[in-house]
């Protein structure tokens, strides 16, 4: 299976159909709910329903997910009936397999009740397809719509006296490269608030993000937070709840994490841990929102409004 535990979860609805043709008698048969296993048309909602909420036991590689709401509708035509799901969850993967497989259940289970009316030749099940589906990175995207500049800063004793390698700094250059951030500048300074407050007054006007790593733990060299909060202008809290949110799903220790996020002048300055999974969770967590607030503020520290 493939692994989606590093992905964020978020509202996520699929829409499928598919088409079932059959004789015009048959058509009337589900129109009245008269066949002779009984109320096809019912029966096969039903169907469709289990079909979506059993969805990874009956197809090896789907994952189990919480299914929130999940239907199947019918729309008799001419020589057809159309068979319309839908399937709704929060999670970390999309629902477009569930509302397949529950238009395809309800189909074969209307196929079944209708075949001692007709012949085999005369049923079909046809055009099974996803019509919608929103949630997830086709909605929520992770890329820059324009590449911005971004600054990183990793604050560490240990790494900037050479004596052990920066896997958390490069790991959030990674995950910027990504999405689109260009020109990055990368710099690693000791656990020195001085040395912090003089780069950031060096970019806090040309780089529209600054990320610090490392400085947001309890330690007594862990001043990031006291070093940046003084100069916040308008903080953004809810970037950061979002990050220890994430994090306390995967481990237990990110209530410890005490960082911060907000405008330092015109820069948007965020605070990650020190390690590497620390830092990577909490971007992981944020960037969708941080992708947001660039591409529909363009840099602006003042919004107009969600769409």
């Amino acid at each position: 299976m493939k692994n989606v535990a590093m992905k964020a979860e978020s509202y996520r609805v699929a829409v499928a159909q598919a088409i079932l043709y059959a004789p015009q008698h048959c058509i009337e048969l589900l129109r009245i709910g008269q066949t002779e296993k009984g109320d096809a048309l019912k029966t096969a909602r039903i169907a469709g329903i289990l079909a979506a909420k059993r969805t990874d036991e009956l197809i090896p590689l789907c994952h189990p997910l919480p299914i929130y709401q999940a239907d199947v509708e019918f729309e008799l035509l001419e020589g057809a009936v159309k068979i319309i799901a839908q399937v709704q969850t929060i999670g970390p993967t999309g629902v477009e397999m569930e509302a397949l497989t529950a238009v395809s259940l309800a189909g074969l289970t209307l196929y079944d009740m209708l075949k001692p009316h007709c012949e085999p030749d005369d049923l079909c099940l046809d055009q099974c397809k996803l019509v919608q589906k929103k949630g997830g990175k086709s909605h929520y995207s992770r890329i820059l719509a324009q590449p911005i500049q971004a600054s990183v800063i990793v604050l560490s004793d240990t790494v900037a006296m050479g004596k052990k390698p920066d896997t958390a700094g490069k790991n959030v250059l990674d995950i910027l490269a990504e999405a689109h951030f260009e020109n990055v500048l990368y710099q690693v300074i000791p656990d020195d608030p001085n040395q912090l407050l003089a780069l950031i007054e060096q970019q806090k006007n040309h780089y529209p993000l600054i990320l610090t790593v490392g400085g947001t733990g309890l330690g007594p060299k862990d001043l990031t937070v006291e070093t940046l909060q003084p100069l916040l202008k308008r903080e953004i809290p809810g970037l950061m709840e979002a990050a220890r949110h994430f994090g306390q799903k995967r481990t237990p220790y990110a209530a410890l994490s005490r960082g911060i996020a907000g405008y330092i002048e015109n820069s948007v300055v965020l605070t990650l841990p020190g390690s590497r999974q620390g830092a990577k969770e909490s971007l992981i967590a944020i960037l969708p929102a941080l992708i947001h607030l660039f591409d529909v503020q363009k840099n602006i520290p003042h919004h107009g409004g969600y769409q």
